[in-house]
């Protein structure tokens, strides 16, 4: 499978359905072959703290933790860069594999030939 995607989970614990539907949106496409980036802005952002995606509880889903540690073990796994300043997050605060990066990024890997964009 050659065409890329991009999905950015814009919430966290407070929209817990939402937010749960991104990460396994990106896990599926990491399963099925997919190249895959992980976008986490806002709440979401501290999903990518240590411990925090092991809390995440919803009912009859696949655990948030276990959903994201396929994409950062097969895909990139990115904070954007605001998201973490407004929390005080730097990269040393997230887990091993996960990045920091800005809009720039973000826009360059959207706008890449073949790459689908969805938003959660």
């Amino acid at each position: 499978m050659s065409r890329s995607l991009v999905v950015k989970v814009t919430c966290g614990a407070e929209d817990a359905e939402r937010s749960n539907q991104g990460f396994t949106v990106a896990a599926a496409a990491v399963a099925a072959g997919a190249p895959v980036s992980l976008w986490l802005t806002g709440e979401a952002a501290w999903l990518a703290v240590p411990g925090r995606a092991a809390a995440f509880d919803l009912p009859h889903a696949t655990p948030v933790a276990d959903l994201l540690g396929l994409v950062v073990e097969a895909g990139q796994v990115t904070v954007c860069s605001q998201c973490a300043l407004r929390r005080g997050l730097t990269e040393g605060d997230l887990l091993p594999g996960v990045r920091i990066a800005g809009a720039a990024v973000f826009a360059e890997e959207i706008l890449a030939p073949d790459a689908q964009a969805v938003v959660y």
